[in-house]
């Protein structure tokens, strides 16, 4: 077998330590992969069978009870176990609600899901929809500490939670990392006045099939549709692939929802 000539052995070498030295995203990637503990998320949306509401109002009460016994542990179970409630009732009509929960392991979302299956309710439930992703630092806002370590999210401030998948189109990924950055400087010079919106962006690479999953916490729905307007006129907005189902949810306590429902 041939060796290469001495230049294009050179010419090779440097190839590789420019894709070792800096990634796609613009970073420098010589260290570790990153190996902290993140959060993970998981949206899981919720529709009530009619034939629910057909039952006797006992055993209709019963059910909503149980149901919302277990929320209620999960709910007060800490070890870094977070659960919102919302309710999308009259709002939307393939989801009735959604269960917010986060965790440091999926093993926690599934632990909880086997007990709901476990109650007379989760036979009148279906799920159209259930999304789940991690938290980790953005690099376009953290450009110096872009990795995990250290991100926690607290949600459900708001009375509101605005939940959608997001996926960029390919040709934003064949941007060079500073057409992406000015790109992500405009929609965040753009998105803040808007301070009574709070961002919540977490990804999904690899675990689902979208990229992201955006929800923005707030009171007022009418900030949080100016601000969606306004973004729609960003140069960023030009590589969206695809940002729907857009889900307005209103948070509630388990119980006020299963009032809602029956």
């Amino acid at each position: 077998m041939t060796e290469p000539k001495p230049e294009a052995r050179e010419y090779q070498e440097k190839q590789t330590r420019r894709m070792v030295d800096l990634d796609p995203a613009g970073l420098i990637s010589r260290k570790a992969p990153d190996q902290a503990r993140r959060q993970f998320l998981n949206y899981a949306f919720f529709k009530l069978d009619p034939a629910f509401r057909r039952l006797g109002r006992d055993l209709i009460e019963t059910a909503k009870a149980e149901f919302a016994g277990v929320c209620e542990e999960w709910a007060g179970r800490g070890e870094g176990f977070i659960l919102r409630s919302y309710s999308l009732v009259g709002l939307r009509s393939d989801v009735d609600f959604m269960l917010w929960r986060i965790g440091f392991g999926v093993d926690d979302f599934q632990a909880m899901q086997r007990a709901l299956n476990r109650t007379a309710l989760a036979g009148y439930l279906s799920q159209p929809f259930s999304f789940l992703s991690m938290q980790k630092r953005s690099i376009y806002v953290d450009r110096f500490n872009p990795e995990g370590e250290g991100v926690h999210l607290l949600p459900g401030q708001g009375d509101y939670l605005f939940v959608y998948p997001f996926v960029k189109t390919r040709p934003w990924y064949d941007l060079s990392p500073q057409a992406r950055q000015g790109m992500m400087d405009e929609h965040i010079y753009v998105s803040a006045p808007f301070t009574g919106v709070t961002l919540n962006t977490s990804y999904s690479y690899g675990i689902d099939d979208q990229e992201f999953v955006v929800a923005f916490d707030s009171n007022h729905p009418q900030e949080f549709v100016d601000l969606v307007q306004r973004l729609r006129f960003t140069e960023a907005s030009q590589y969206t692939l695809r940002d729907t189902p857009m889900f307005t949810c209103a948070k509630k306590d388990i119980r006020e929802i299963l009032e809602d429902l029956a």
